[in-house]
């Protein structure tokens, strides 16, 4: 149950203006380059919401994507003072966009939120990023995977078009902690949450699933060794055109 099409999804967090277009535009020469090579990947920087329209713009390529960090649960318009819908995402040029961050649920995004944005995105045809993953208070008392588990079935109905999701694992103990897990853990791990989707939802389109916390230049040949892993969803390293490069070289080396 591996996928040899290979994700690297930059989140840029509160980060960039319109002069960041430089650092898109160096990551596109590269991959268009690399793309050369035969390597089967796919490029996505999730940026704020300022700069998706722009980029967009700037950007008409089938080489990198642009994708939005989250959106509102009511897919329309509404009284939602500092809200962007899915609808505007999409509407901007957004392709992507990355649901159930932990940083979000911490704020108190529920499940039943993030199953409703979910399905808004969907109808938007957008491609969703879908965060899972526990603290370390949770990794400690041994809840993994019961944490996993109920992520998933809360927030991903039943009759999911599976084709539109992509699910990325980031242990909330390890984002920007410079901790990973050991590759016994992620092997484990990345079967479970591949078997929960294919016994739960009785679908033969098991979605591609990422890693995501603490991904840099150091530890991204350590995570290539391991098939079960899809992709990566990278965040402080994905600011700097050099550090995500480097990180895509690193891992095919």
């Amino acid at each position: 149950m591996t996928n040899n099409l290979k994700y690297f999804i930059g989140n840029w967090k509160m980060f960039g203006n319109h002069s960041s277009l430089k650092i898109v535009y160096q990551i596109h020469q590269f991959c268009k380059k690399f793309k050369k090579q035969g390597k089967k990947n796919k490029i996505v920087l999730c940026v704020p919401n300022t700069l998706i329209s722009f980029f967009s713009k700037k950007l008409k390529s089938k080489i990198v994507y642009i994708g939005g960090q989250n959106c509102h649960h009511q897919e329309n318009f509404g009284p939602y003072t500092g809200s962007v819908s899915a609808t505007m995402l999409k509407n901007s040029g957004a392709k992507y966009v990355i649901l159930g961050h932990s940083e979000n649920r911490a704020e108190g995004e529920t499940k039943q939120m993030i199953k409703n944005k979910i399905q808004s995105a969907m109808n938007q045809k957008l491609n969703i990023i879908f965060c899972i993953g526990e603290t370390l208070g949770e990794k400690k008392s041994g809840k993994t995977y019961s944490v996993i588990r109920n992520q998933i079935r809360g927030s991903i109905k039943r009759k999911a078009f599976f084709k539109k999701i992509i699910i990325a694992y980031e242990p909330v103990w390890s984002i920007g902690s410079g901790k990973i897990p050991q590759t016994i853990e992620l092997k484990k791990i990345f079967k479970f949450i591949k078997n929960e989707i294919r016994k739960k939802y009785n679908t033969k389109n098991i979605p591609a699933v990422l890693y995501g916390g603490s991904v840099s230049t150091k530890n991204i040949k350590v995570f290539s060794l391991i098939p079960e892993i899809d992709g990566f969803l990278i965040g402080g390293a994905s600011q700097s055109s050099k550090k995500f490069i480097d990180i895509i070289k690193n891992y095919y080396k």
